[in-house]
C-alpha cells in the first residue's frame, strides 16, 4: 500500500469517525446551564463536564486509528468487511446514544442504546484483535469509558 493512500485512508477513518462526534454538537446547546441535562439527578461518581471532550477527541482518535490499521492490514475494505461492519455498527449506536438521550430525552432507551453498543464494541474489539492485536487493544479505552457512561446513564435512569 502506497504511503498516500495510507494517509488518506487514516484521513477518512478520522474524518467518518469525528463525523458521529459532530453530529452530537447538533444538541450542544442542550449543554449549557439551566437545560434539562443541568436539571437530571447526576451520580456522584459522574466528572465535571469538561472532562467529556477531551475524553471523546482521544476516544475517537483511538478508535479510528484502530479501524485504519485493520483496513492497512487487510489491504482493502472488502477484505476488511467483516470487522469494519462491525466498527461501522458501533458508530451508528454511538451516534444513536446523543439523539436519544439529549435530542429525545429518551434516558432509559439511551440505556438499552448503551447496552447494545457495548455489545457492539466488544464484538468489534474482537474482530479487530484477530487481525491486528494492537488495533483491538486501541479499543479497551473505548469499551472501558462506555461502560463508564453506561453506569452514569442508568443512575440517571433509575431516579427519573
Amino acid at each position: 500500500m502506497s504511503r498516500i493512500r495510507s494517509s488518506l485512508g487514516l484521513l477518512g477513518f478520522l474524518a467518518a469517525t469525528f463525523a458521529v462526534g459532530a453530529g452530537g454538537l447538533a444538541f450542544a446547546p442542550e449543554l449549557g446551564g439551566g437545560t434539562w441535562y443541568e436539571r437530571l439527578p447526576k451520580a456522584p461518581w459522574n466528572p465535571p463536564g469538561w472532562v467529556f471532550g477531551p475524553a471523546w477527541t482521544a476516544l475517537y482518535t483511538l478508535m479510528a486509528v484502530a479501524a485504519w490499521l485493520v483496513w492497512r492490514a487487510r489491504g482493502s475494505l472488502r477484505a476488511a468487511s467483516f470487522p469494519l461492519s462491525l466498527y461501522a455498527l458501533q458508530l451508528v449506536l454511538n451516534g444513536l446514544w446523543t439523539l436519544l438521550f439529549f435530542g429525545q430525552q429518551m434516558v432509559v432507551a439511551a440505556l438499552v442504546d448503551l447496552v447494545a453498543l457495548l455489545v457492539a464494541i466488544a464484538a468489534t474489539l474482537v474482530a479487530f484483535w484477530r487481525v491486528r492485536p494492537m488495533a483491538g487493544a486501541l479499543l479497551f479505552p473505548y469499551l472501558l469509558w462506555v461502560a463508564f457512561a453506561t453506569t452514569l446513564n442508568a443512575y440517571i435512569a433509575s431516579r427519573l
